[in-house]
């Protein structure tokens, strides 16, 4: 059969075929990453946040402290609120670390956190001297934990 308008262009079917194409790509990408969102999101809520907790607030407080004794403001009011939050944290090193709890090494490490905090705290720092070396001190029994048992 002939062609009633000799004029008129051939057909577009392939390109509306990419478009199409181009189109259901898009899609998947975009619904691909829906569902790997939902999924990270599904995995992350199953997993403790108390740890990660637990070692942001003690690392903050000892930024805290750091930040006092690079401004040279290294006086037991400034100090002792810190030391007596890193303290009570420590109480919960045990809680917040399940796994580790019948582990001597761990036992040992979170008694001598416990034990620097309560030295700082019987005698707080007077002096910025006097705090680093309380900072020192803290950090060491931290840096224990850490060592052994860090991922």
């Amino acid at each position: 059969m002939s062609n009633p308008d000799p004029g008129a262009k051939e057909s577009t079917q392939p390109q509306s075929r990419g478009k199409r194409y181009l189109f259901l790509l898009i899609l998947g990408f975009v619904l691909g990453m829906i569902a790997t969102v939902m999924g990270m999101r599904a995995l992350q809520a199953r997993q403790d946040p108390f740890p990660d907790a637990l070692m942001h607030v003690q690392g903050w407080h000892m930024d805290q402290l750091d930040a006092a004794l690079k401004a040279n403001k290294c006086s037991p009011d400034v100090a002792l609120p810190h030391l007596q939050a890193l303290r009570m944290t420590a109480n919960n090193l045990e809680d917040a670390f399940p796994s580790s709890r019948d582990d001597e090494r761990f036992r040992n490490a979170a008694a001598a956190m416990r034990a620097a905090a309560d030295k700082a705290i019987s005698a707080p720092p007077l002096s910025c001297p006097a705090l680093g070396a309380t900072m020192k001190s803290i950090g060491e029994s931290c840096g224990g934990c850490h060592r052994d048992f860090r991922d």
